[in-house]
């Protein structure tokens, strides 16, 4: 079984990725629940901070995964053209220009899938992703290729 496709990584599909690895985290986690916690504190005192410290919490960390995707986008210069990916039973193999990296199966470390993409971590903060709208009808063969190669822990994609 062997599949290519080219992927462009834009803002939107970088700030996607970065708000499903930020919010499946634990800091993640942590930092929505204080802020919850501090909102529900305000209501019960009315101490204007705790709502003010709450919003920040909340509303912060997304208006920074979101600068920090378009910065991302702008300064890597990967980024600029679109990367070429060739799965095979081996393992996957990206390039772009004359360069290329290969990755066998067994270093990936687990497959998600958000609204928008099919995220494949090959670390546990490095990841291929791969927009949706990019795949087209080979979504399918990308997600069978992926459930074939690795254990069905590791992968949780959702159509």
């Amino acid at each position: 079984m062997e599949m290519e496709f080219d992927v462009k990584v834009t803002a939107g599909v970088l700030y996607d990725y970065l708000l499903y690895h930020t919010y499946t985290s634990f800091s993640g986690m942590i930092a929505t629940l204080i802020g919850t916690i501090l909102i529900m504190v305000f209501f019960s005192t009315m101490y204007i901070i705790y709502l003010i410290a709450g919003v920040v919490l909340i509303a912060y960390l997304p208006g920074a995964l979101f600068l920090r995707a378009m910065r991302q986008v702008q300064n890597t210069p990967a980024f600029k053209k679109p990367l070429h990916y060739k799965m095979t039973d081996e393992g996957i193999t990206v390039s772009q220009d004359e360069n290329e990296e290969n990755q066998s199966w067994d270093s990936c470390v687990k497959a998600v899938s958000t609204g928008t993409s099919i995220i494949l971590y090959t670390s546990r903060t490095a990841a291929s992703i791969f927009p949706k709208k990019d795949l087209g009808d080979q979504k399918e063969a990308l997600i069978q290729m992926i459930s074939t190669h690795m254990p069905p822990k590791k992968v949780k994609i959702r159509f």
